[in-house]
């Protein structure tokens, strides 16, 4: 009687669904829902060959601080934030990358864009050769070394392109290019005595000059000429060797620009050297000579795109790292928000029938979000309450037990931690034993209670943090995978970071 019971009411349900009853399905969230789920009943699978295969990566863009980058956006726009949606976001295909290196729970840039890159992981520090290679030491030549999917790229005769904000000789964009037992090695001052292994500024200048780099567009101009050299901007060089490999690149057909007017006035039928900064470009929020993200993935597309066999292009957004390493989310959410720029106009701009296009991360940061912020809490400011009679927020921001507010965003460690070292305070002085003297070198107190009114517009405002370090470091959790075009239904689930890799080998090889 009850396995009667239950078959009945189970009918029930079905057919009162079926009926189209449900008491919520004017509501407007019912609504979106169902034309969520119409989009993706609607998508279809495309299995073309990738003619073109676009990487973006977002350095240091975890899942946490990218979400503070969408909710600013949004607020930006005189909305929440947090119903907001970025260019990237909108792609049909989304999995989770497993970031963590061979020999490190918490990885760097070199470790895991060289699993993007080559489709294996490695240990920290390393750019494209195995974890056989101990780092930092003399990297002979073969050793250890495997082969990136540009070189693949070019193998299949396509042209390759990298753009980034960090210098060019930083270990995201090198790893596109070059093999070293450290990233540190920059350029030839870095390397170990008697030590013939060619810098990373060499191995892009040798890359173009064989043809194998197409272009590449970015900062770090220092490590292309020696330290008696000045450049355009009044900065001098650092290399130790008495090279000046711009001039060398210069002789042998590769174009130089340096600035916005040289960029806007470049052939795109020759091959391209941008450097733009002597280190790293500029900040988005500070920017003034230094062209955008935007500006040079426009440059990059224009280069490559009618090469008839296609191209490989890799965009780095560089500086989201740097400026979460500061604990400063003002300028990491706003270089963010120039990468959506960027791929919303390569969404607009190249064929996705033939062109597989990636947006990812290569790690996380030890952001956090406190709790319980009311809807439309600026992400840059303090924590406030929730309204129970309306959507937005009270205006009353939440304290914590010390009575003080806090602010939506903290980080787990950083130089904007709360604890101070005290050694020359009075005292601290007078206690002798050394074991509570130890125990005391670090206080502190929250001091957000003081904070102007405004200072969640300070673009050099810092986030509290816990920890202290002299800065904030990578966080080990997993990145999205956001992607579109050819075989992109292959980035699915939950991914180690290495897959990428084989996903576009397999777009471009069927």
């Amino acid at each position: 009687m009850k396995l009667v019971t239950i078959l009945y009411l189970l009918c029930w349900c079905c057919s009162t669904l079926d009926a189209g009853e449900l008491s919520q399905k004017n509501n407007q969230w019912y609504l979106d829902g169902q034309a969520t789920l119409s989009d993706k009943l609607a998508t279809v699978a495309n299995t073309n060959t990738a003619k073109n295969v676009i990487l973006v990566v977002s350095d240091g863009n975890g899942v946490g601080a990218n979400y503070a980058a969408r909710v600013w956006r949004g607020q930006q726009e005189g909305g929440y934030g947090d119903d907001y949606v970025m260019a990237y976001e909108k792609f049909p295909h989304l999995a989770l990358a497993k970031t963590y290196t061979v020999n490190a729970m918490t990885p760097d840039s070199a470790g895991t864009m060289t699993a993007m890159m080559t489709g294996i992981k490695t240990d920290q520090g390393l750019i494209g050769v195995d974890e056989t290679i101990l780092r930092g030491s003399c990297l002979e030549e073969g050793v250890g070394q495997v082969t990136s999917f540009a070189s693949m790229a070019k193998a299949l005769g396509k042209k390759v392109a990298i753009v980034s904000t960090a210098r060019l000789t930083h270990a995201t964009p090198a790893a596109v290019y070059a093999h070293s037992s450290d990233r540190d090695f920059e350029d030839d001052t870095a390397l170990p005595a008697d030590c013939t292994q060619p810098d990373i500024a060499q191995q892009l200048i040798t890359k173009m000059l064989s043809g194998d780099v197409d272009v590449a567009l970015g900062g770090g101009r220092r490590h292309f000429i020696d330290h008696a050299t000045i450049d355009e901007e009044g900065q001098a060089g650092q290399r130790g060797d008495g090279q000046n490999l711009i001039a060398r690149a210069r002789r042998h057909g590769v174009q130089y620009v340096w600035d916005p007017a040289t960029l806007a006035a470049v052939d795109y039928s020759q091959p391209i050297l941008g450097l733009f900064a002597s280190s790293h470009m500029e900040y988005e929020a500070d920017r003034t000579s230094d062209p955008a993200l935007k500006t040079m993935t426009q440059a990059a597309v224009r280069a490559v795109e009618k090469h008839p066999a296609g191209y490989f292009l890799m965009i780095e957004a560089g500086r989201v790292d740097h400026a979460l390493h500061g604990g400063n989310l003002a300028r990491a959410v706003q270089e963010q928000n120039a990468l959506e720029s960027a791929v919303a106009w390569l969404v607009e701009h190249v064929n996705l029938a033939e062109t597989l296009l990636i947006v990812t991360a290569d790690h996380e940061h030890s952001i956090a979000f406190n709790g319980y912020c009311g809807r439309g809490s600026n992400i840059l400011g303090f924590c406030m309450q929730i309204n129970k009679q309306a959507i937005k927020h009270t205006d009353e921001p939440l304290l914590g037990k010390d009575g003080k507010p806090y602010e939506v965003v903290s980080f787990t460690n950083g130089a904007s931690s709360i604890l101070q070292e005290v050694p020359e305070e009075e005292w601290y002085l007078d206690i002798t034993n050394q074991d509570i003297q130890h125990a005391l070198a670090w206080s502190g107190t929250r001091k957000t209670h003081q904070l102007a009114e405004d200072f969640h517009a300070d673009h050099d405002h810092r986030q509290e943090a816990l920890i202290p370090l002299h800065a904030e470091t990578h966080s080990g959790e997993d990145v999205a995978i956001y992607s579109i075009g050819p075989w992109s239904h292959l980035l699915n689930g939950t991914l180690e970071q290495n897959v990428i890799f084989h996903v576009m080998q397999h777009a471009v090889r069927q």
